[in-house]
């Protein structure tokens, strides 16, 4: 595509975007519990449409070159991306279920299944910091070092490391002699030089170079005098007239200084000669001004077109209206509790008492109307064409640089007229002969403060403590593998069950898409972690062979993220005693807040909460970092792009409570579906070779029911060898070659997964989802009862 193509849909994703703003008014009514159905729909509709303008952000801001606008583009996108995790969040407290089915509103919009997918920002990778691209080459070193170390160096015998050491000794000896010799003879033909001709001779070239560097610093010097000027004139030191007059000549700073007003900038004497003016206006009166405090603006309320009795008033009306509100509120409150005390009253008569459905208010909103607002009233009217090599605008950048300029200076100026002032109160109060008052200092509000966390390695750099985790096992390098390569299908019978009043299960698809709303777009971003709802951890939970650790290290790759790994195997034997499990998660957390994005790793998470330790792991004391864990985690705020990921197949022996008390979301990874199953056998084949027609893939599909993901890949990989693949022109690939793979390996029987369904449906969100849809199921049975009735 052509820059002007871009251009078209950068136009055409703001289109988009204002009609999104407007609709976005029409969620912030609340909405009674019996229209749930209209309200997810509204929701979801938003929710889809957010997802189409992240993807079209993502390419406009990957493929735009004018830098103004890729600014600009790069906080549209980090917005909507916040927005889209807002919506994902209430469709989750709708809907009471991780997973989603929204196929009715997908066809309504003329959408495809394919549009359900998370667009991940390409700039996650392509921009990442230089320090992250260090600190991943600093522990490829120390991990190659280790690898060296380890090795045992090969057997030599004694001769042979004499004969060594000497050679290398007359080696070095004769580099020595060789760098003394060629120094003698360096200095010989220097004095040789000398002797014959006192005067050295300049030749040609030589002459011209002279010439060249004194012509240059000439033209270099004038061109300095002429940027210095134009700086004295932007910044409000001199005007134009004066430039004029003084040519050439060099710039007198302190005639410039006293062109007061005279500067097209805000200079700094032009804001002083400003304020003086204000303060002589009104001493008239009989008494100096109160000077604006900076956290009223400031010298702003001065520079704006206001009399000093104006100003004067609104500093005595602020406090005022301070106390009224106080005043206001106390009232205001006495009679919103009579109300609310009277609406409970009417409701409990009514029996109409219900539960509300409302949109929180979001936090990126605001930020996404302001840079629309400032697309429409700096870029939507300026014509591409005015800078065909891409480069910056110079006029935009004047205004901002301005602005910076202007508000610089004015903390200068306001700093010394607050100085001014006060030396003029005591040099007219000595005249006066009164006595000199103390400025009363406000006491201070006390805000409350978090505990801060106590640093238990205070004398320790940061490089020590990063080689010590890599060195003792805890800081791995994670593999190299991208989100997307989780292959799955979407769930397409999700509305189909649903109105048959069955909870589906959910699909791989759905287990991907919100590994990259939970754990990727939150990581890749600092801006969108800040605002986005937080999420410190994340549990999946599923059998073996579905794909969690495949996931951890998705999130890892497509972030660039550390990986601490923290399961209770690879912490046997490490930090022993209670002060050593307080000083490994310490360092663990310290290292991963200051190297951030991290992520935080525990395989066999349901170990640290077992309800009874077999007698087999009572040795490795698994449940000995569980308290300074949960204390880590909650420590964690926004902005801390470090996120805890356990994977566990028997949850079922591990407490609930504190289970779900650590990880606030909890994935069920499925084993996959025939859809799933059919996509993930197509695309392991065709990385190897051609699908021929003698292979039923579909039969294949059905066939392989109960077997996870990881059993497909061993099967797929144990058929195609290379020997296999060099047989296929004489034997075409069949199906039975796969289940005879497939019967060596324990698919996932029916009473595991039930198990597994059982345990997450009394989680905190199992337990709501499941009391919703009895809800739902009862007030459809009333409604038929009644329709029973009337006939």
């Amino acid at each position: 595509m052509s820059e002007g193509a871009y251009q078209r849909l950068w136009a055409a994703s703001h289109g988009t975007l204002q009609e999104l703003l407007g609709g976005e008014q029409a969620l912030q009514d609340a909405v009674p519990g019996r229209e749930r159905q209209a309200f997810r729909y509204r929701l979801a509709a938003l929710y889809l449409r957010y997802l189409g303008l992240l993807r079209r952000l993502d390419a406009v801001y990957d493929q735009m070159a004018q830098p103004q606008k890729r600014l600009l583009a790069r906080r549209l996108l980090d917005g909507v991306a916040g927005r889209v995790l807002e919506l994902k969040d209430e469709l989750v407290c709708v809907d009471l279920c991780e997973t989603h089915c929204l196929d009715r509103v997908l066809q309504d919009l003329a959408l495809t299944p394919a549009d359900l997918e998370v667009p991940i920002p390409k700039y996650f990778q392509l921009e990442q910091p230089s320090t992250v691209k260090e600190w991943h080459q600093k522990l490829a070193e120390i991990l190659s070092r280790m690898e060296v170390t380890q090795e045992s160096p090969p057997g030599m015998l004694r001769t042979e490391a004499v004969i060594l050491v000497q050679s290398t000794e007359r080696a070095r000896q004769g580099r020595l002699r060789a760098a003394f010799m060629r120094e003698i003879r360096r200095e010989e033909e220097r004095d040789r030089k000398v002797r014959e001709d006192r005067r050295p001779k300049i030749s040609q070239d030589q002459a011209a170079l002279i010439i060249q560097k004194v012509w240059k610093g000439h033209l270099q010097r004038r061109r300095t005098q002429q940027d210095r000027r134009a700086e004295m004139e932007f910044i409000g030191m001199v005007s134009p007239a004066q430039r004029n007059s003084l040519g050439a000549g060099e710039l007198d700073p302190q005639e410039g200084a006293q062109a007061e007003g005279g500067g097209a900038g805000p200079g700094r004497e032009r804001l002083g000669g400003t304020a003086r003016r204000w303060v002589r206006n009104d001493a008239v009166t009989g008494q100096f001004p109160d000077y604006p405090d900076e956290s009223l603006g400031g010298s702003c309320l001065i520079f704006a077109d206001k009399t000093p009795e104006q100003v004067r008033m609104e500093l005595q009306v602020q406090p005022q209206e301070g106390k009224k509100v106080k005043e206001t509120s106390k009232d205001g409150d006495q009679d919103k509790k009579e109300e609310k005390k009277k609406e409970k009253e009417e409701k409990a008569k009514k029996g109409e008492a219900e539960t509300m459905l409302k949109v929180s208010p979001s936090k990126f909103i605001p930020g996404i109307s302001a840079e629309h607002q400032e697309y429409i009233k700096v870029w939507a009217n300026r014509n591409g064409s005015k800078h065909p090599s891409q480069s910056f605008d110079p006029e935009i950048l004047r205004e901002e640089k301005q602005k910076e300029v202007e508000a610089e200076l004015r903390v200068q100026v306001d700093e010394l007229m607050r100085q001014e002032l006060k030396s003029l109160r005591l040099a007219v109060d000595k005249e006066d002969g009164r006595p000199m008052k103390t400025p009363k200092r406000k006491p201070s509000k006390k805000t409350g403060k978090r505990k801060k966390e106590k640093d238990l390695t205070p004398n320790r750099s940061l490089e020590s403590l990063y080689e010590e985790l890599v060195i003792s096992g805890l800081l791995k390098k994670s593999d190299s593998v991208a989100l997307k390569d989780y292959i799955g299908d979407c769930l397409y019978l999700g509305s189909a069950l649903m109105l048959a009043n069955k909870l589906p299960m959910p699909s791989l698809f759905d287990i991907r898409q919100n590994m990259a709303l939970y754990g990727v777009l939150r990581l890749g971003s600092a801006d969108i972690h800040s605002l986005a709802p937080l999420i410190r951890s994340i549990l999946l939970v599923g059998p073996s062979g579905a794909g969690k650790k495949m996931l951890v290290h998705a999130v890892c790759t497509e972030t660039g993220a550390l990986l601490f790994d923290l399961s209770p195997g690879n912490l046997q034997g490490k930090y022993p005693g209670k002060a050593g499990a307080q000083m490994l998660v310490h360092m663990v957390f310290k290292v991963a807040r200051l190297l951030q994005p991290s992520v935080i790793w525990i395989g066999d998470a349901e170990k640290n909460f077992y309800k009874k330790i077999p007698k087999e792991e009572r040795q490795m004391d698994p449940k000995r970092i569980r308290k300074d864990l949960g204390k880590a985690v909650r420590l964690l705020r926004p902005g801390d792009r470090v996120m805890l990921i356990g994977t566990t197949e028997q949850p079922q022996l591990a407490d609930m409570k504190g289970l779900c008390r650590l990880y606030e979301r909890i994935l069920l990874v499925p084993r996959p579906d025939y859809a799933s199953r059919y996509v993930l056998w197509k695309h392991l084949i065709e990385a190897r070779t051609q699908v021929s027609p003698s292979l039923d893939l579909s039969a294949l599909a059905s066939v392989s029911d109960g077997y996870t993901s990881g059993h497909i890949l061993q099967a797929s990989q144990a058929v195609l060898n290379d020997r296999r693949l060099l047989q296929l022109s004489r034997r075409p690939l069949g199906a039975s070659e796969f289940l005879g793979q497939l019967a060596k390996l324990d698919p996932v029987y029916c009473e595991e997964e039930e198990s597994l369904k059982d345990w997450y449906f009394k989680t905190p969100l199992g337990k709501k989802s499941m009391k919703l849809s009895k809800d739902q199921v009862e007030a459809e049975e009333a409604k038929l009862a009644k329709e029973k009735k009337r006939k």
